[in-house]
């Protein structure tokens, strides 16, 4: 697999405080890589390392197979369009000029392309509107917009839609759906949102601590938090048996729970359950939400 961001052991120290600490994640060509931890977590240093706006304490970085530590890294960082903590705007300028800027900041021949990149993040119909009056969500899609200048391979999002109204959300996951597909954008997104992320994100990484606990792709993670029914029985071990007589796929939780991946017939199993003396106390859907998957990694007590 080709990876576009590789991070070796990556530390950042503040002072008394370790933001990241022997951080190594992989984030692969062409995916939308779901970057999830809680706020403090270390999300926005390492966003902030890549982008080149602070160094490691220790360890380092690759970005498109060039070590931070090579000349060429900022050749690397050009192919980046980032937009961190909050957009990078002129409120007093329109959408237009706002991208004209960032032309000349970049040193852009002409400003080919503009009208292109508005359509895209859908704004070409704000004219002579200045950004101070866009609402939060055309902001943040305007920011979308500025970091796409210079046609970037990779883009990195830091918490996008943090704030936003649920039509602000839709809007800015079929944005980044579509800068995928379409341009085959590789993206790496930040988010404590992470239902949210649930819906876009081929690959995640989840952060706790300035570590990565655990990185998968989105199939992994959908069988880990697939369907089931929730049984609560008087004795799971006499439920095992009988599962595997019924050929069914289950978990064993505790001696009085079990997650069964299937709809079996409830009276049957019950009848067979009692030739033990087994009793079915209460059966319900359960479907483990991506939260509660990534508070079970790092313990929900701490994090609650």
């Amino acid at each position: 697999m080709e990876y576009i961001l590789k991070t070796t052991g990556l530390c950042k120290q503040y002072k008394n405080f370790m933001a990241l600490n022997g951080l190594t994640m992989n984030v692969p060509k062409g995916s939308i890589y779901g970057f999830i931890g809680k706020n403090g977590a270390g999300k926005t240093t390492l966003i902030r390392l890549v982008c080149g706006l602070q160094n490691p304490t220790e360890g380092g970085y690759e970005l498109y197979g060039i070590k931070n530590t090579d000349k060429s890294i900022l050749k690397s960082r050009r192919r980046i369009g980032a937009v961190i903590e909050t957009p990078s705007i002129y409120t007093e300028m329109t959408a237009v000029e706002n991208l004209k800027q960032q032309y000349r900041i970049l040193g852009l021949p002409s400003f080919d392309g503009i009208d292109e990149i508005l359509k895209l993040v859908g704004l070409e119909d704000t004219g002579k509107k200045k950004a101070k009056n866009f609402s939060l969500g055309m902001r943040q899609r305007l920011g979308i917009a500025v970091s796409l200048c210079g046609n970037p391979d990779f883009l990195v999002l830091d918490e996008p839609i943090n704030g936003l109204d649920p039509q602000g959300i839709v809007e800015i996951r079929e944005l980044i759906l579509r800068l995928n597909k379409e341009r085959k954008i590789t993206v790496l997104i930040s988010s404590h949102i992470l239902d949210e992320l649930a819906k876009l994100a081929t690959y995640f990484g989840f952060i706790d601590k300035g570590r990565i606990v655990r990185e998968m792709s989105a199939e992994e993670l959908e069988a880990v938090c697939r369907k089931c029914m929730r049984l609560n029985v008087t004795d799971t071990t006499v439920l095992a048996k009988v599962l595997d007589d019924m050929q069914l796929e289950y978990t064993i939780i505790d001696d009085k729970h079990a997650d069964v991946y299937a709809k079996p017939n409830i009276t049957q199993l019950s009848l067979a359950l009692a030739k033990d003396n087994c009793e079915v106390l209460t059966v319900e859907e359960h479907d483990e939400s991506l939260e509660s998957f990534y508070l079970s990694m790092v313990g929900g007590a701490d994090h609650a």
